[in-house]
């Protein structure tokens, strides 16, 4: 049983949730967060279980798996832009980071879980789809190359010291948490908020591509459940909702639930986009007997619900 946990990135999107949904459960949270993200409109709860500090720290990473029953890594460099700009601080967040949580893990005689947080940015252009968890990993930036590098230390850490680790890549992540000024602002976020403007959704290209969005609290659940399941050990998880929406039908959902006349405008896309992309969930189903419960319907409603 778990009840002493370590949530990395605790003050970020996904973390945030973690915390309050641990917490909420019975759980002792210690949270390790460095404020690099000011955008996320978290609870008190996580601020106050949170550690003010970093994950390239090593001291101060060994100093907290004191009586830890497991470890939820979400805390990442996170852009894509920052990674192309300084790759070396990326790597340094992301690998070294990982790394130095993975090794002070080795030393924790309790641990039952060390859960990483990937990305579905981790596979680049797909080949085939839906997208397995066997597809080849060929990420298109330094971020999507660190997170590979991640899983694979990851990896090899449960093969060679025997870790208990899980890995999770979460595809198009969204909630309520973020707002538009954020540089990890997803097309959904943006959308609403112009739309909350009265401002029509600018849409890049010709809005046919496909994402699959997947709520924050789904993949919570999701990582509640490995931590708990023997079978999740060692195996890696794709976390998304298995259905593709194109970015035009977001947009036509968005201004829907807004009740406004607005037309999208369609402006310059960007170069290298990803045409099409979307998770293969059945392994998740089929181990973890999970599926999403939040639909995007409900969930873009949350959002507008939650903007003031």
């Amino acid at each position: 049983m778990i009840n002493k946990i370590l949530v990395t990135g605790s003050l970020g999107q996904i973390g945030s949730y973690l915390c309050e949904d641990f917490m909420k459960r019975g759980m002792d949270v210690v949270g390790l967060d460095n404020r690099s993200n000011k955008y996320v409109a978290i609870s008190r709860e996580s601020e106050k279980i949170t550690v003010i500090g970093d994950i390239r720290n090593k001291k101060l990473v060994s100093s907290l798996f004191d009586d830890i029953d497991a470890i939820v890594h979400c805390a990442a460099q996170i852009s894509v832009g920052d990674s192309i700009k300084n790759p070396i601080y990326d790597a340094e967040n992301n690998i070294i980071g990982t790394i130095n949580l993975l090794q002070a893990a080795t030393k924790s005689p309790k641990l039952k879980r060390f859960v990483y947080l990937s990305s579905a940015a981790t596979y680049g252009n797909p080949i085939s789809l839906p997208i397995a968890e066997n597809h080849p990993q060929n990420p298109l930036s330094p971020y999507g190359l660190s997170k590979v590098a991640g899983e694979k230390y990851t990896n090899v850490y449960h093969e060679i010291y025997k870790l208990p680790t899980v890995v999770i890549r979460p595809f198009n992540v969204y909630s309520k948490r973020l707002n538009p000024k954020s540089p990890y602002c997803g097309v959904i976020n943006k959308f609403l908020y112009r739309v909350k403007e009265n401002k029509p959704p600018l849409i890049m290209g010709d809005g046919k591509q496909t994402r699959d969005f997947i709520h924050a609290s789904d993949i919570t659940r999701m990582v509640r459940v490995v931590l708990e399941k023997k079978e999740a050990i060692g195996e890696t998880f794709n976390c998304g909702c298995g259905e593709p929406i194109t970015i035009n039908k977001l947009a036509e959902e968005i201004v829907d639930i807004s009740g406004k006349n607005l037309s999208p405008i369609h402006i310059k896309g960007r170069i290298g986009d990803i045409k099409h992309s979307y998770a293969d969930t059945r392994k998740a189903k089929k181990i973890l007997k999970i599926e999403p419960k939040i639909g995007l319907r409900n969930g873009l409603n949350e959002i507008v619900n939650s903007i003031e």
